[in-house]
């Protein structure tokens, strides 16, 4: 896989094709948002709360209100959690790759774990010499993408059979059974369009970073502003992901006939 001038760290296992720069992003990514967390819930105060206590009270209403704007409130709460899961995980995902790049130069054949990552093939077809990069952001992936939002899908799909099962399923076939087929045709759009979005968005930000690096000192005023409106990018994306999550939910528990 390349982005710009660079390859991925790519490696076979039991017939997988395992991209080492996203499963080290992915793990990255969740240790992060785990810590932030932790530290947002560690020895809180009503008299005296910290600045990140306020910070993260603000996050949680901002997601509240999100929520709320897209079901009832009486059940808004129970996805509140998940709605702070979701956007701080991909708000910290999309921003993964901003910070620094690791890459490294190879002039012959590089195996890892026994599985070929640089091929000779590979280094004549780059003129005799391969930069891999080891360090994205793992929403620049777009298997990392669809694999958050089959879960999304999933989860979505086992929600309205068990909360509201009755007119979860009736709505297949409303207006009439004939739309059917459109109905679980825009069941499964849904994952793709959220895992698309979501990858074009970062995966060019992250291609024109590369492309600006090249620019040496020239580029440095570039990547400044660049990357500062990726951060706002980011969170765009992050939100945007996050809110369609919670009307796609609403859609499948509070249906209700008309």
């Amino acid at each position: 896989m390349r982005i710009g001038v660079h390859e991925f760290p790519v490696i076979e296992v039991g017939g997988f094709h395992l991209d080492l720069s996203a499963i080290l992003a992915i793990v990255v990514s969740g240790i992060i948002t785990f810590v932030i967390a932790k530290l947002a819930t560690r020895n809180l105060s009503i008299r005296n709360p910290s600045k990140l206590q306020n910070f993260m009270e603000w996050v949680v209403e901002f997601v509240h209100k999100t929520i709320a704007s897209t079901m009832p409130l009486s059940k808004v709460k129970m996805f509140v959690g998940l709605g702070m899961t979701l956007i701080t995980y991909l708000f910290v995902s999309n921003l993964l790759g901003l910070p620094f790049g690791i890459v490294t130069e190879h002039h012959e054949e590089f195996r890892l774990f026994g599985s070929v990552v640089v091929s000779e093939e590979t280094i004549e077809k780059h003129g005799g010499e391969v930069h891999v990069a080891w360090w994205k952001s793992p929403t620049a992936d777009i298997m990392v993408n669809f694999g958050l939002a089959i879960i999304v899908f999933f989860l979505i799909h086992i929600l309205g059979l068990k909360m509201n099962r009755k007119h979860y399923l009736k709505h297949y076939v409303e207006p009439y059974p004939v739309f059917l087929p459109l109905n679980l045709i825009e069941q499964i759009v849904r994952p793709v369009t959220l895992a698309v979005r979501l990858y074009a968005n970062i995966y060019a930000g992250e291609l024109l970073i590369a492309t600006i690096l090249m620019l040496n000192f020239v580029g440095i005023p570039l990547l400044a502003v660049w990357q500062g409106f990726s951060i706002f990018v980011g969170a765009v994306q992050a939100f945007l992901f996050t809110i369609l999550t919670m009307v796609y939910i609403s859609q499948a528990i509070v249906h209700e006939d008309h």
